[in-house]
């Protein structure tokens, strides 16, 4: 991260600024979507997306880490205590930890609600107790802190003007998550868990056992044909939000759309074969979509400026 994006944002100390350096890092090396997106932000806000982003990445990471040697009881013990450690940072305004230093000031910054983190922590917790889910309405619980709270921690960043942003932004989060899902269906085998909803499953003759037998026949791809379908509905629900949104914010929120929400595209264009090729978009398509996101964003805060970057957001 440059010291011009840290001094845009008003972020001077060497210790926070360090600390803003390591989020920025981790959204680089687990979030290539993601953190593109992130850079069609005004460099005076990007800190504290990256930041937002490195707390929800470390602590998934201690959750999913397949490499890790920990037991899941030792995970969640982890989880509990630097979770519990984290919201006590909250309350008092200030941390000592090398990357909630910089989220509590991203909190403190847009005054941020400790609930939108309580209910991410729930959701973590959840991953180490919870191996499936039978009904959507089962799964809602779990997405809603995984990924419709991200987006909710978003908003104020990138300054609404109307509430219709935060509820649009909550369905953009879960259809990315769900995205996720379909892509990853495999990966979450070997870790032991199913996030399609086994109800829905069943109507297309899939359950577990058929799922491990990890072939991608009909049954398997009308069951994510299905999935697809609900992404798609999310995502296309989402973009009335975006309009209500900073203009030197929307390019970002678009990209991100367009691309994280591609990754279902991309299982259709590899017929469904989630089992032995991985779904990506290509970088071809990303800067398709990201050069001329960047020419809107120049664009935008030429004439409207780049909105609050050291304040605090306030909906009308």
């Amino acid at each position: 991260m440059s010291k011009r994006e840290l001094i845009a944002s008003g972020i001077t100390d060497p210790e926070m600024q360090e600390s803003y350096e390591r989020c920025r890092k981790l959204n680089s090396k687990h979030g290539k979507t993601y953190y593109l997106a992130t850079l069609l932000l005004p460099p005076g806000k990007r800190p504290y997306v990256h930041a937002l982003y490195g707390f929800a990445r470390y602590a998934d990471e201690i959750v999913d880490d397949l490499s890790s040697t920990l037991t899941d009881q030792e995970k969640s013990d982890w989880l509990v205590n630097w979770g519990n450690n984290f919201l006590r940072d909250l309350k008092r305004g200030k941390s000592d930890d090398p990357i909630c230093k910089a989220v509590v000031d991203t909190v403190n910054r847009w005054e941020i609600p400790t609930e939108l983190f309580e209910a991410f922590l729930h959701s973590m917790r959840m991953d180490l107790t919870i191996t499936e889910y039978q009904t959507f309405k089962d799964l809602h619980e779990y997405v809603y802190g995984s990924a419709a709270v991200i987006g909710l921690q978003m908003v104020p960043i990138l300054e609404p003007t109307s509430q219709i942003a935060y509820e649009r932004a909550q369905d953009l989060g879960i259809a990315f998550q769900l995205a996720n899902f379909v892509r990853d269906v495999s990966e979450d085998l070997t870790r032991g868990r199913i996030y399609l909803p086994l109800e829905e499953l069943a109507k297309f003759g899939v359950d577990r056992s058929y799922l491990q037998r990890r072939v991608a026949d009909k049954n398997v791809k009308d069951a994510l044909k299905f999935q697809i379908q609900r992404v798609k509905q999310l995502e296309e629900k989402s973009r009335s939000g975006i309009e209500f949104l900073h203009p030197s914010s929307r390019p970002c929120i678009e990209a991100a759309r367009i691309l994280y929400c591609g990754i279902v595209d991309a299982v259709e264009a590899i017929d469904y074969e989630v089992f032995n090729k991985r779904a990506k978009v290509s970088m071809t398509q990303r800067l398709k979509v990201a050069v001329p996101a960047w020419r809107e964003g120049v664009k935008a805060r030429n004439e409207f400026g780049q909105g609050h970057v050291q304040g605090i957001a306030k909906v009308i």
